[in-house]
């Protein structure tokens, strides 16, 4: 059996495309896509604007040398541009993140800081901590200076973590297992052969 073409369902913007047409070709392509959005709400188009932005890249002719601006990175691959070490960083990845640290000077001093913990963290180099507390806390950056600022709630252990080969990895794993074991016995079993169980595992 030969499938047919998906047939096209009326849309929104059917009313509208020759109006957008027209006037992409009165511009020669220079009006953006936005401006053809505010022009045909105005004349009762009640779509989003991803409606008309994705049919114009689909349907609309593009001028003679047009080059199309690539779309701003997400939010994901800046995070994991900035968190990742910059020696696992491709050549490709490296420039993103330099042009996405020019453009903001504030993301640049994020950076910095981020990158400082986390030398302290995989160097065991707690004794640097207090000068990254107040360095933190005097750059003004609402999520980084609060974290700071929160660290002397219990600054010892946080030293300690820093600075010694001591985790609480292991006790952590028998917790989460504990917790797990008890998600799968309730209200199926008494507390007796619960506790059997955790003792097996």
């Amino acid at each position: 059996m030969v499938k047919g073409r998906k047939r096209q369902l009326p849309s929104k913007l059917d009313p509208f495309k020759p109006y957008l047409a027209q006037r992409w070709a009165e511009t020669d392509g220079k009006v953006t896509v936005l401006d053809l959005y505010r022009e045909i709400t105005t004349r009762g188009f009640c779509g989003h604007y991803s409606t008309v932005r994705d049919w114009a890249r689909r349907d609309l002719p593009r001028p003679e040398g047009f080059t199309p601006i690539p779309p701003p990175p997400s939010v994901r691959q800046v995070t994991r541009w900035l968190t990742r070490h910059p020696a696992t960083l491709t050549e490709e990845e490296k420039l993103h993140r330099k042009a996405v640290l020019d453009h903001c000077p504030e993301l640049a001093s994020a950076a910095e800081m981020t990158s400082s913990f986390a030398e302290m963290l995989t160097t065991l180099g707690g004794t640097r901590l207090p000068n990254w507390i107040t360095e933190a806390a005097d750059a003004n950056l609402p999520g980084i200076s609060s974290f700071a600022v929160g660290l002397h709630s219990d600054f010892d252990a946080v030293i300690a973590g820093l600075t010694t080969g001591w985790n609480s990895g292991p006790v952590e794993g028998a917790v989460n297992r504990i917790k797990m074991l008890k998600r799968q016995m309730f209200g199926r079993a008494s507390f007796g052969l619960l506790r059997k169980r955790v003792l097996l595992a």
